[in-house]
């Protein structure tokens, strides 16, 4: 997914100096996305649009919105690059910024030299003043950086308490194409009602006070979402089923989805 990012770089006054940022309602670069990160503060407007998934193995697991249902394809941004869901995921209104990690997990706000409305011509937003001092836009953009990392965070404390009371299962969501044929999206998980419905009280007390019980039923409901990625496709069946992945193969996904 980071694979938008073409020349990441860490800002520095001494390298970024002149350097201006003009952002443009162009999603060119997000159209070969075929899911982006959703985090948890996001799920509420995201549930509306996409359907919310689950990807990765045990630390890694993550919400993504699926935007497409074949590889490299973004059903959402048009041949003019336009957006044309309602609504934006964070991971793409973040770019052409993004963190950056080292070894002691130290954050590093990098900025992407091979976005087109990076440039030394004085176009759009400034990074850095005439006096060498961060601009309000600079500010504004680490704050937004900031709070997304937040987000990411709870995200991540989400994760491990659907992991840890065994919610996810993995799935698989079935197509019928006009052809004829049946194709198959692999490689997520999404959250077993049955399980969710056999929880403790004592556990459906504390998702309820911490906000993810209400995540669960955000991600259960998007799932409706299918129907308008079906569409999309060109199916006769607009309603694609989700089911449990029996066979060992499909059990052990690898984290991107695949359409078969």
């Amino acid at each position: 997914m980071l694979q938008i990012y073409q020349k990441p770089a860490a800002i520095r006054q001494d390298v970024h100096f002149d350097v201006c940022v003009q952002r443009q309602p162009d999603f060119s670069f997000a159209r070969e996305s075929n899911l982006s990160p959703v985090l948890f503060g996001e799920f509420e407007p995201a549930c509306l649009q996409f359907p919310i998934v689950f990807t990765g193995e045990t630390e890694a697991t993550l919400p993504v919105a699926l935007l497409g249902l074949r590889e490299n394809e973004n059903v959402f941004v048009d041949a003019a690059g336009q957006w044309t869901g309602g609504y934006i995921p964070g991971f793409f209104r973040r770019y052409p910024f993004v963190f950056s990690t080292d070894s002691d997990d130290t954050l590093t706000l990098c900025v992407d030299e091979g976005h087109t409305g990076v440039n030394r011509d004085g176009r759009g937003e400034r990074l850095f003043d005439s006096e060498g001092n961060r601009t309000l836009y600079l500010q504004e953009v680490l704050k937004f950086a900031t709070a997304y990392q937040e987000n990411y965070r709870l995200t991540r404390v989400l994760c491990d308490r659907l992991r840890s009371l065994d919610l996810l299962e993995p799935a698989t969501a079935r197509i019928s194409a006009p052809d004829g044929q049946s194709r198959a999206l692999t490689g997520f998980s999404i959250i077993s009602r049955q399980r969710l419905a056999a929880l403790s009280d004592a556990e459906v007390s504390a998702m309820y006070r911490d906000g993810s019980m209400e995540a669960c039923f955000l991600h259960l409901a998007s799932l409706r979402n299918m129907d308008r990625l079906s569409a999309a496709f060109g199916t006769e069946s607009l309603a694609p089923t989700l089911s449990d992945v029996a066979d060992a193969e499909a059990a052990g996904a690898a984290d991107m989805l695949t359409a078969e």
